[in-house]
């Protein structure tokens, strides 16, 4: 198979300088904000995206080395497949974040909801769009029963 390569279209700038200090996900850190800078020669392509509420973004995980394909999630104290997991340290170490757009200025998005670290690079932005993304009769896995996660789930928003 040939190889494939991507060129980052911006960088992400967030308040988590250490991975210690960043959210599991973005929805256990609703208040945490960040800037997504695009690279001016793809600021063109943002146009009609301030009518969307929530973003998809699609980035690398800069800061990982090497991958785990059997790993302990940070939510769960059992050991599971990569593939199960949203682990950072991943064969093709991509990462995805729902995020909520607060507002567009030029070739900056303000963005809440971020759980990715400072100077993450930024691969693609997807809408989010309920019709799409939204799914019914969703079955969670392993989550479903971790006790981490329980707790969160019990924690006011």
């Amino acid at each position: 198979m040939e190889q494939i390569i991507y060129q980052p279209i911006g960088v992400i700038h967030t308040p988590f300088k250490e991975s210690a200090d960043a959210p599991a996900q973005g929805c256990f850190a609703r208040d945490a904000r960040g800037q997504v800078e695009l690279y001016p020669e793809y600021s063109e392509g943002l146009k009609d995206i301030a009518g969307f509420s929530h973003l998809v973004l699609l980035y690398h995980f800069h800061r990982a080395t090497g991958y785990e394909l059997i790993t302990k999630p940070i939510l769960d104290k059992e050991k599971r497949g990569v593939f199960a997991t949203r682990y950072f340290k991943r064969p093709n170490p991509i990462g995805f974040s729902i995020v909520k757009l607060f507002g567009v200025d030029g070739n900056r998005l303000d963005v809440g909801w971020v759980d990715m670290l400072d100077m993450t690079p930024l691969l693609d932005i997807k809408p989010y769009v309920s019709l799409f993304d939204a799914r019914q009769d969703v079955c969670d896995g392993w989550f479903e029963t971790a006790s981490e996660l329980i707790k969160y789930r019990n924690t006011p928003k």
